[in-house]
């Protein structure tokens, strides 16, 4: 088959979808079908992508048929189906059987998924693997009223399903909470559950550290159900804008040879396939590796692994279009990704060491914005995301924190 007669199919419209669709276009000049609900800043004026609207793309009772009609569209080609957020990978995942004949679907099955989708789930793996997490208890819907923890503040409260809590609203709404004492875990609790989210809510201990404790990996399992790729980042910030919480801002590329080798374990034992993205903190208390989760797709920042060389998008279309055999991989290439302006890296991080280390790179021409990509310059891209840059100077400035509690 030649890189002509297959189509990546792409369901989002953030900036991991033109990280993805960019990938593609790099590895094989191909344009990338994108579909969302709305096109957002991130994907909007490219030439390197067609995009398509599908209102209420992500609910059930048209997500199948709409992509069913697409792929009737483009019945001259082999299609590869990709998400690029939670709901998408969640909803491929549940209606993989039909859409089978269709697409090629690189992802678990539904069983695994329910196994460790939910982070109550993930955490009982994490006990039967031997993979540290931070202290936990759930809090339902029905025991908010009387939930104690048995942990010392401050603590993180979430939503363990992120799906249902992305469809939700309520005043002042963060991806991430941080309680410092009782009546404001209260308080938090009560705005939560006064939307229309009532799943269960995820309360943790408070790993201490700043932004550059953080570790993020990147994994593809081939279709054979072995690992082919991994990679691991050390972010240096995070957004700390209510909506950005938890999402990195700035990535160095990193190497834990231990780490990758437990990690590459536990996904092959489990029958893992497809795009797999850890999230993580690193203790200095203990020395170990808190897990936090892993999402069921390649990360919002997972270009950060395609800049360093290892294009993540050609090792699942070799994978599945091409059938190009694939060997192990651990990703070493030392990369600065970013998508803020220098001036907020170097003003905001706090680790002088990462921050030396990416001036470096900076220096040997070693950084990329994934969203600038110089062979799809139009001049209205460019200016609005230029203004979006620079909007993270007042994003800062407004929410930083500098005790590492947003």
């Amino acid at each position: 088959m030649t890189t002509n007669s297959f189509l990546p199919i792409l369901l989002g419209s953030d900036m991991n979808a033109y990280g993805m669709a960019r990938a593609f276009h790099e590895a094989y000049g191909l344009k990338p079908l994108v579909l969302g609900r709305m096109n957002l800043s991130a994907t909007q004026d490219s030439k390197i992508l067609d995009f398509q609207v599908i209102p209420r793309l992500n609910e059930q009772d048209v997500f199948v048929p709409a992509l069913i009609k697409v792929a009737g569209e483009h019945a001259d080609k082999k299609l590869l189906l990709l998400a690029c957020g939670d709901d998408y990978a969640k909803l491929i995942i549940k209606n993989k059987e039909q859409l089978l004949p269709y697409f090629a679907v690189p992802y678990i099955d539904e069983k695994l998924m329910d196994r460790i989708v939910l982070k109550e789930n993930f955490y009982n793996i994490c006990e039967q693997y031997g993979f540290a997490y931070p202290k936990t208890s759930l809090c339902t819907y029905e025991t908010k009223d009387s939930f104690t923890i048995d942990f010392m503040y401050p603590i993180i409260i979430k939503a363990s399903n992120s799906v249902a809590y992305w469809n939700c609203s309520f005043p002042g709404k963060k991806k991430v909470f941080v309680a410092h004492d009782e009546a404001e875990k209260n308080a938090i609790i009560e705005a939560i559950y006064s939307s229309s989210y009532k799943d269960n809510l995820t309360i943790q201990e408070f790993i201490p550290g700043d932004d550059s404790y953080m570790r993020v990996l990147n994994a593809y399992v081939g279709k054979d159900g072995k690992v082919k790729l991994m990679s691991l980042g050390n972010p240096i910030l995070e957004e700390h804008s209510p909506e950005g919480i938890g999402s990195y801002a700035a990535i160095i590329n990193t190497f834990d040879e231990a780490l990758l080798d437990r990690v590459r374990v536990f996904l092959e034992d489990i029958g893992y396939t497809g795009f797999a993205n850890f999230d993580m903190k690193l203790d200095l208390r203990d020395g170990e590796y808190k897990l936090f989760e892993i999402n069921l797709r390649n990360g919002r920042s997972s270009y950060y692994v395609t800049a360093s060389g290892h294009n993540l998008m050609k090792y699942v279309a070799d994978d599945h279009m091409l059938n190009i055999p694939q060997t192990l991989t651990y990703a070493k290439d030392k990369h600065l990704w970013m998508i803020i302006p220098k001036g907020v890296l170097f003003k905001y991080a706090q680790n002088e060491q990462l921050k030396q280390e990416a001036k470096e790179l900076i220096a040997e021409g070693k950084v990329t914005n994934h969203l600038f990509y110089k062979e799809d310059y139009n001049p209205k891209r460019w200016a609005k995301l230029t203004l979006n840059n620079l909007n993270y100077y007042r994003k800062y400035k407004k929410y930083f924190n500098n005790k590492g509690l947003s």
